[in-house]
């Protein structure tokens, strides 16, 4: 399986549990893996074999901009179904992660994978 990566791609959304933490949008921080449908782009150099990664972005910077999540794992969850159904990814692994949100931590995230991945 051919696979795309995307990594520390920033993003506003409401996120959080805590009222405080829902009074602005936060930046989140998203590390990402797509499994490619097919390998034909290694081939064919033609961008409609693959998935446009700069599609993916804008796409879900402007949905995140537009939601509100309770849990790291929601948003997680909405990511993944995004770049499963809009692109037709067949895998995906996608970390969430919150910057400065706890004292004397650096980040707090979480990592899901959704789909099949190909052997």
């Amino acid at each position: 399986m051919d696979i795309i990566f995307l990594h520390t791609v920033r993003a506003k959304t409401l996120i959080g549990w805590y009222e405080w933490e829902r009074a602005a949008p936060q930046v989140v921080e998203l590390d990402l893996e797509i499994g490619l449908p097919s390998s034909r782009a290694g081939d064919s150099d033609n961008l409609t074999d693959t998935i446009d990664y700069d599609k993916v972005v804008n796409e879900l910077r402007a949905s995140l901009a537009t939601q509100h999540f309770l849990l790291l794992e929601a948003l997680a969850e909405h990511i993944a179904k995004v770049i499963r159904q809009d692109f037709g990814a067949p895998w995906v692994r996608v970390s969430v992660t919150k910057l400065g949100i706890l004292h004397e931590v650096g980040q707090v995230g979480v990592t899901i994978e959704r789909g099949q991945r190909a052997s």
